[in-house]
């Protein structure tokens, strides 16, 4: 089976460096939908080299890796990339109109961020994922969570979200054609909470929220700029290269996309941009019902996370001390827990009675809570995202006939 990327920014590329590492896929069709540069050899200059992960051949063979390009072809915009046959497109930006069909493409994995609404006709005048569909691929990836703009709107049936370990077993290859592997965030978040909600259960969770203390991305600027025309947040204006900003994150509503169990939990979620070009953070609060004379302490939480991580091939427990450096490219990691900074505080809170309406008993009572405060790393770009995507992409594709 061929394998079509659309899009080659950050994650389409990394993705096109996973599958031609992983060579499940007969061969990769690229789609940029627009002339890069001067020609080919500057397309392929910027495959080859990221100024995160290195260089293409280092990735793929360590120190001794050279190029690994070869067999340029300016006319049929073809190449090959350490054996594998790779198509460049370069006429069509609209979904409906890339030549998926033409190539023998089946398979999608979108990576452009901007067509992220599943409910939009394939012949939305700006385009559509749907326009894949209508293009002959036969089933859409989105590396992002989906977005619908129009307001009481539904999820449509032939929609789904996943994270790859989590709840990958809800995407029915008989069913559901535009599948969204969620965010970088929302993934690390899944396996943040899962091993909780397993073992502790979601009734005992009477609150959470989340920070995720996140690397820049490509739609930050390098330097400060006017902002649009009815934009309302001038801090996405504002250089990366030197401020700490503050934004927001969908990650709570894809998790409870993700882990139905969190819809009947109070969650927040925000979000912090760093001027590091990857390697982030969430860090995740929890409010616990407890008891006074067994209460949850540290060595349990961190014991939940390290039996977890025993059997699960996404989830790592670490007592290294980490630094953001420390766990760039880390393989496969959808979360790397930071045990030495596993908090927990019990107390006995006491609640007003009285404010409830409660009538013919006490005015108050004490609820024993413990809070807990868990760090998990991720690798936002190639280790944790994009290795978990590509693992998404290929047990999808193994499933369609």
């Amino acid at each position: 089976m061929k394998l079509g990327i659309n899009g080659l920014g950050r994650i389409g590329k990394l993705s096109l460096w996973h599958h031609v590492s992983r060579k499940h896929f007969s061969e990769l069709v690229v789609n940029l939908g627009r002339q890069v540069g001067c020609g080919l050899e500057d397309i392929a200059a910027s495959i080859e080299r990221d100024s995160s992960y290195g260089r293409l051949g280092t990735y793929l063979h360590g120190h001794k890796g050279g190029r690994v390009i070869e067999n340029l072809n300016e006319a049929a915009g073809t190449m090959v990339i350490d054996g594998m046959p790779v198509t460049i497109l370069r006429e069509a930006r609209n979904p409906k109109d890339i030549k998926w069909k033409e190539n023998d493409v089946r398979l999608v994995v979108d990576t452009t961020g901007v067509f992220n609404d599943p409910t939009a006709d394939a012949d939305a005048p700006r385009g559509a994922m749907r326009g894949h569909l209508q293009a002959g691929a036969e089933k859409t990836i989105l590396s992002a969570p989906f977005k619908i703009k129009e307001k009481g709107l539904n999820m449509p049936a032939d929609a789904v979200t996943t994270v790859m370990g989590i709840n990958d077993t809800d995407f029915n290859p008989s069913t559901h054609s535009l599948i969204s592997a969620a965010s970088c965030t929302t993934t690390c978040l899944s396996y943040m909470i899962k091993p909780l909600l397993d073992h502790i259960g979601a009734d005992k969770v009477l609150s959470a929220s989340m920070v995720t203390v996140h690397a820049a991305t490509g739609s930050q600027e390098v330097l400060d700029r006017l902002p649009n025309a009815g934009a309302t947040d001038l801090r996405k204006n504002r250089s990366i290269l030197n401020n700490i900003i503050l934004t927001t994150t969908g990650a709570a509503r894809a998790l409870a996309l993700v882990i139905p169990e969190m819809k009947s939990i109070g969650f927040m979620a925000e979000s912090v941009r760093i001027p590091t070009s990857t390697g982030s953070l969430i860090i995740l609060t929890l409010n616990l019902q407890d008891n006074l004379e067994t209460p949850i302490k540290r060595d349990l939480i961190n014991s939940i996370f390290r039996d977890y991580a025993t059997s699960s091939p996404y989830l790592e427990y670490s007592e290294e001390q980490n630094v953001s450096c420390d766990i760039i490219g880390t393989p496969a990691a959808a979360a790397i827990i930071e045990g030495t900074e596993t908090h927990t505080r019990t107390a006995a809170i006491n609640v007003n009675l009285d404010m409830l309406n409660c009538t013919g008993g006490p005015s108050s009572v004490q609820v024993p809570v413990t809070q807990t405060v868990i760090y998990g790393w991720y690798d936002n770009e190639l280790g944790s995202y994009t290795n978990m995507l590509g693992d998404r992409t290929v047990s999808i594709a193994e499933q369609m006939v």
